[in-house]
């Protein structure tokens, strides 16, 4: 049978835990073998070192602009907040990737307990964080060459476009060489944020911390929270900076050695590490320069350094470092949009020719369909802080998408074979469920077009999946079996 054509199942055939009004295909033998990826190629310290990547750049910059919404304080408190969050939501997750280990990620395991239009909600809000941030990452990129003053470039088109063209070159060629790369940029990163905290914390001054003037008519401002109580809420999108991304360590999970115990620990292991990175970031650069002075710096870090604005050895250091970041976030990024488009690809939920491997096993169209669409948005829009925002707005639904899922199979399931199960069980993820529901409200207080977008972005998204794809879903998908097997073992329960 020719690849994409499919043999229609009735409506009473319909495998268990399909809708109803769905009629799952069954493509020919060799669909899910011109959809594999290569098995085994990532141990632990590639996995951990892919959760830092994703998030890695947000400790250069972008986190600082909180401080105009909830000044040192607001900023603070916010970044604890996410910090539990996000905290909650990696235990969470740990345990849902160890029950089903495939690239779906967050689409699989809300496909599991909310159904198939969960499972389409989730995958389409992961889709939205991962093909924007790249995007507006790539505008960061353009700026540090230029404000580097790399072989003369300035930032625009032709910066964007060798970033997209050179990084998804690599991901062509491998996802171990990807990992292995991904591994070496970002220890760079990481070592040079801890030369930067060292450095800072030499000139720290508690003093400089709440020197944001005080709006006082703001409630409950006061020094340390000088745009009152409600500048902690605002403050939730840039508190997430710190953290943004690590969710998506599971998309890896079919590329995984052993993923039952290997993913667990990955996550915690990157969640501890991003964890100790933000504390010492936001302490040693308000305290070395004060927050006034950082909160509209487009690099924080390199103005925390520079007291006299001329710059030093040091800061110079830390400037190329910020361009290591920013490309191993934009790398592992890519990375983990072309993993989620791949999974919903193969299960019909997008055009099944999406998820179709190369003789490398690389999900080719996966990666190349965003990136051409990353690199036309950056390139039309230049609006990078935008972007970010719409980004955060679809991740936020998916972590309460994701945290519900947990909470559902908690509930519904407890005898499901757990390899890892979450601390604190439905308590820790209903946490994350209702502080995810928190920081998407907070991202209309920072940008309602934003949100707009986004939810425009939905529309179309559902649209497309009620009228087409919805009745095309191929049931041998991973994902799509997993949820039939647990619809049967209930009706057998039930007979």
């Amino acid at each position: 049978m020719a690849d994409g054509t499919e043999s229609r199942t009735p409506l009473s055939d319909a495998p268990p835990g399909a809708d109803a009004s769905v009629s799952p295909s069954s493509p020919d033998d060799g669909y899910l073998e011109r959809r594999s990826l290569r098995r085994g190629s990532s141990g632990p310290l590639l996995l951990t070192g892919l959760g830092v990547a994703y998030v890695v750049s947000g400790d250069f910059s972008g986190w600082n602009l909180g401080l105009q919404e909830g000044g040192f304080g607001g900023l603070a408190i916010a970044a604890l907040i996410m910090g539990v969050m996000y905290t909650c939501m990696v235990f969470s997750l740990a345990e849902l990737a160890a029950i089903l280990p495939t690239a779906g990620g967050g689409y699989g395991f809300a496909r599991r307990a909310l159904g198939t239009w969960g499972g389409f909600l989730t995958g389409t809000a992961i889709l939205i964080e991962y093909v924007l941030a790249p995007a507006a990452i790539s505008l960061f990129i353009g700026d540090y060459v230029e404000s580097l003053k790399l072989f003369g470039l300035e930032s625009g088109w032709p910066v964007y476009l060798a970033c997209f063209v050179i990084f998804i070159g690599i991901h062509l060629w491998g996802v171990g060489e990807a990992l292995r790369f991904s591994l070496i940029v970002t220890a760079v990163a990481v070592a040079a944020l801890l030369i930067f905290a060292v450095a800072a914390f030499t000139d720290f001054d508690a003093g400089s911390l709440n020197d944001i003037p005080v709006d006082h008519d703001a409630f409950g401002a006061n020094s340390w929270l000088p745009f009152g109580i409600l500048g902690i809420w605002a403050a939730f999108p840039f508190g997430m900076w710190f953290f943004l991304g690590v969710e998506g360590v599971p998309l890896a999970a079919e590329e995984t050695r052993d993923p039952a115990r290997t993913l667990p620990k990955a996550m915690a292991a990157a969640m501890g590490v991003l964890l100790l990175l933000a504390l010492v970031t936001f302490l040693a650069a308000t305290g070395a320069r004060g927050s006034a002075a950082i909160q509209e710096a487009g690099n924080p870090l390199v103005e925390a350094l520079q007291p006299d604005g001329e710059p030093t050895v040091l800061s110079r250091i830390v400037n190329y470092a910020g361009l290591a970041g920013l490309v191993a976030s934009f790398f592992s990024l890519i990375y983990a949009g072309s993993r989620q488009l791949f999974a919903l690809s193969r299960a019909g939920y997008l055009p099944r020719f999406l998820s179709l491997t190369s003789r490398r096993k690389a999900p080719y169209l996966g990666l190349l369909v965003p990136g051409a669409l990353g690199f036309a948005l950056a390139a039309w829009s230049g609006d990078s802080a935008r972007m970010l925002n719409v980004a955060v707005f679809g991740a936020t639904i998916s972590y309460a998408l994701m945290a519900l899922s947990h909470i559902v199979l908690r509930r519904r399931e407890p005898l499901l074979h757990r390899p890892y199960r979450t601390p604190g069980g439905v308590l820790t993820s209903s946490v994350a469920f209702v502080l995810a529901l928190s920081a998407l409200v907070a991202t209309f207080l920072v940008d309602k077009d934003a949100a707009f977008i986004a939810l425009g972005v939905y529309a179309v998204a559902l649209a497309y999946f009620a009228l087409y794809s919805r009745h095309r879903l191929v049931a041998t998908a991973p994902e799509e079996e997993f949820a039939a097997l647990a619809a049967a073992e209930a009706e057998l329960s039930r007979d």
